[in-house]
């Protein structure tokens, strides 16, 4: 395996070399094209080769991961007041083309345009060379290879908008291309997954997809009803927020085709929920990559790479009995997301912690109740990891990509938007069956859903049920824009921060006190005053208590700079400088950059 992983380096090592090289000369590759795509072993290392992009230093895995997403109505980052200093900027919606975190030549715009370019590569000659039907390993190669590039094209349409189209290996006539219309790629995307989901598997029908680190059919069908359902949403476009005026990318045109892909996944049972929600990500921490559960696809990361818990982990402060990594704790939960949630919803206490580690003496750290300000995620959990992080920089936790639960509440929109609210409240039930437990199905589900009676309300319905499933996966931000929902939910997320400090509105019932002391493990939390009207004096049975919800625990400045510029208005990244400079001028910023 490692000379065949060689071979494949050097290989695009032979194609990647800089463009005046390539342009040049012949390719320079170890092997000729036409015996690695028609020899399977060769063909696949190739293939995985074009996986590498995610996880280079300043691609996915140290820059885009832990910046895109933020901010919204139910994540942010946890210094986003310091605006100005280069990674604020990036979540508060006030990035410029020379940001500091960015502005490199081996950024993840680069690294995303180098995994495409492996695609093209691999996809060319593997149809070339290949012959690569369905039910043949090179069919399947092929299939895998059309999925990863509509991955790294999907991350670029949400982060960027308009990007250049490159569907073909670089030539002479294409080094400098101008941006396209986004329309243009989703459509090729579109038909890619198509194809790719008569290439591949489901999940355990072959050796290659009994991990979610392969390529599966249930992944190629949800991620083009995910790429369906933003190419016919909202989106800013240089001349304002609006959806495609393209027919073939109109509601009309692309629901259907999405919720067929949404129903093939469910009716084939090879994805399921997991019984607990807790489970999902328990499973993610302990390196878990069998298919056939909830997880579908993750961003595979070695041992030595990816950020996942690095950044959004609960904090530890210092070596612990838990992690030789001190890390976490860079973005968090907005205040009042605890509060939003049904205090009997078993996805609160999963989602949202309000304590870190703190400083460990002799090896050993509790945990520390942290201000209103400054939620953990508790999705991503050292303590819940199955070895220990030795690496200062990096926790090789994979990144969870696409969940089955997406899948249903996709297919929840779908039909409430096609066929009305009764046709969506299966779905919706299904999620809320997993929230909660059966003994409270009758009111928080059963009840619930049978007092949803139009379409309006099943959409506002979906919209907060979304939040309280996907809170700190970052999927939410895309979400909010194709529904022409950012702005309104940031200004509303403004506005329920300052009526929870003051304890009025749909807020007045929260606790101003919380009391805490240790478990019998010495160093657990038990907490009394967080839940909606514990208020009674607990000061003779705890053994520490701290105001919690007053206006100096979340000020001004902090609930203000869930955004710092027109959010609306600044939907997209710009491109950033070094690559304008390097683009011959056929690249340009829009948007006022």
């Amino acid at each position: 395996m490692k000379k065949l992983i060689y071979i494949t380096i050097v290989f695009f090592a032979g194609i990647l070399v800089s463009c005046e090289d390539y342009l040049e000369a012949p390719t320079k590759s170890s092997l000729d094209e036409s015996v690695i795509f028609s020899t399977p072993d060769l063909a696949k290392g190739a293939v995985d080769g074009i996986k590498v992009s995610f996880a280079e230093t300043n691609s996915y895995r140290g820059r885009f991961l832990p910046y895109y997403g933020m901010n919204t109505d139910i994540e942010w980052y946890n210094s986003s007041e310091n605006v100005g200093d280069g990674k604020a900027d990036l979540s508060v919606y006030k990035s410029t083309p020379s940001n500091n975190q960015m502005n490199s030549t081996n950024n993840a715009w680069a690294k995303m345009y180098e995994g495409i370019e492996r695609a093209n590569i691999c996809i060319k000659g593997l149809r070339a060379y290949g012959n690569p039907e369905p039910g043949t390993e090179l069919g399947y190669l092929l299939g895998e290879a059309l999925t990863l590039r509509a991955v790294y094209y999907s991350d670029l349409l949400k982060t960027w908008g308009d990007v250049p189209a490159r569907f073909e290996p670089i030539t002479t006539e294409t080094l400098y291309l101008p941006k396209s219309s986004r329309d243009v790629i989703y459509k090729q995307l579109i038909d890619d997954l198509e194809e790719a989901s008569t290439l591949v598997p489901w999940p355990n029908e072959s050796a290659a997809t009994q991990s979610v680190e392969r390529v599966s059919k249930a992944f190629t069908k949800g991620l083009r009803a995910r790429l369906c359902l933003a190419a016919s949403g909202y989106s800013q476009y240089p001349d304002g927020i609006r959806r495609s005026s393209d027919p073939e990318l109109s509601v009309s045109t692309l629901y259907p085709i999405a919720r067929q892909e949404c129903l093939d996944i469910i009716n084939s049972n090879s994805c399921k929920l997991e019984n607990a929600f807790e489970t999902v990500f328990m499973k993610n921490c302990q390196d878990n990559i069998n298919a056939g559960s909830e997880s579908i696809w993750e961003i595979p990361f070695s041992a030595g790479r990816g950020r996942m818990l690095f950044t959004f982990a609960i904090r530890h402060n210092s070596v612990d009995q838990y992690t030789s990594q001190a890390k976490g704790g860079n973005a968090g939960p907005v205040p009042y997301l605890f509060y939003d949630y049904d205090v009997k919803d078993t996805r609160r206490d999963v989602s949202v912690v309000p304590y870190e580690w703190g400083k460990a003496v002799d090896g050993f750290a509790q945990q520390e109740m942290l201000s209103l300000e400054r939620w953990s995620f508790g999705k991503f959990r050292y303590e819940w990891m199955n070895r220990i992080v030795t690496s200062s920089n990096d926790d090789g936790v994979n990144k969870l990509y696409m969940r089955y639960a997406e899948v249903i509440l996709m297919l929840a929109e779908i039909e409430n938007e096609l066929n009305g609210s009764s046709a969506a409240a299966p779905y919706l039930k299904m999620i809320r069956q997993r929230a909660f437990n059966p003994a409270d199905w009758p009111e928080k589900v059963d009840a619930y859903i049978n007092s949803i009676s139009t379409k309006e309300a099943m959409f506002d319905a979906i919209v907060e049920e979304h939040k309280f499933e996907f809170c700190g996966e970052m999927v939410r931000k895309q979400a909010l824009i194709r529904w022409n929902l950012l702005k309104t939910k940031l200004d509303e997320a403004k506005s329920k921060m300052y009526t929870l400090r003051e304890r009025t509105g749909e807020y007045a019932d929260v606790p101003e006190k919380v009391y805490y002391k240790y478990a019998e493990d010495g160093e657990s939390l038990i907490i009394y005053g967080l839940n909606r009207g514990e208020t009674e004096d607990k000061s003779a049975e705890y053994d520490y208590n701290t105001t919690w919800v007053a206006p100096e625990e979340l000020e001004d400045e902090k609930i203000e700079s869930i955004y710092a510029q027109n959010p609306d208005e600044w939907q997209f990244w710009p491109i950033w400088q070094v690559f304008l400079d390097a683009s011959n001028g056929k690249l340009v910023n829009d948007y006022g950059y």
